[in-house]
């Protein structure tokens, strides 16, 4: 048997679908092949196992997500400019692949090796030290207060990542459905930023 690229798609897109509802843990090959219209059979011949099958989706995710962090971690772009490209296209692309934060977190405390060597066959390794020495040029100059430019990096990720990955949680805990918490994430952008703002700005005034 031959594959064929139209059914190779059609599988990863109803994955897709079936990660955003059910996440990692809760998809079940059968009802990806039912979202795909084909016998589980045919996905197994394609994919053999969920792992595959979300290895494959991840680093298509991963190879969409790497040139955007790349691109702006090396841009001469002033940092503020720089930290509200990071959070705009973070935030989207979690939108996008909400599945993915859990996903790369259970690997991370499984199997890192092997979630290390899908980022190394990706070929893109996003590379954050412009960005940090950028950080301290400003702390420098006097711009911005005395942090550790590493601690600023993380901090970033982590409030644009955490609500992915309390997703559930929050849901439940705020009694909100998926639309309503895509719209509070996308508010959530201008907050992180002020947040940051406020917390590295140093005040001028006498």
């Amino acid at each position: 048997m031959t594959k064929d690229l139209d059914t190779e798609g059609r599988i990863l897109v109803a994955a897709k679908r079936v990660f955003v509802r059910k996440g990692y843990t809760g998809a079940r090959m059968q009802e990806i092949a039912d979202e795909a219209g084909i016998n589980k059979g045919l996905l197994h011949y394609y994919f053999r196992s969920k792992d595959n099958l979300f290895s494959s989706i991840f680093e298509e995710a991963f190879r969409e997500l790497a040139p955007r962090t790349i691109e702006i971690f090396e841009s001469d772009a002033p940092l503020f400019t720089k930290l509200e490209q990071f959070v705009d296209r973070y935030i989207d692309f979690l939108t996008e692949h909400p599945y993915l934060p859990a996903f790369v977190i259970q690997e991370i405390n499984q199997h890192p090796e092997a979630l290390f060597e899908k980022i190394e066959k990706s070929g893109f390794r996003p590379n954050p030290m412009k960005l940090v020495m950028q950080i301290q040029m400003e702390i420098q100059k006097g711009n911005i207060r005395p942090i550790n430019p590493i601690h600023l990096v993380l901090n970033l990720i982590s409030m644009c990542v955490f609500p992915f990955v309390a997703r559930p949680m929050m849901q439940h805990m705020l009694q909100v459905g998926d639309e309503d918490y895509t719209e509070f994430m996308k508010s959530r952008k201008d907050v992180i930023l002020e947040f940051v703002k406020n917390a590295i700005m140093v005040n001028r005034e006498p």
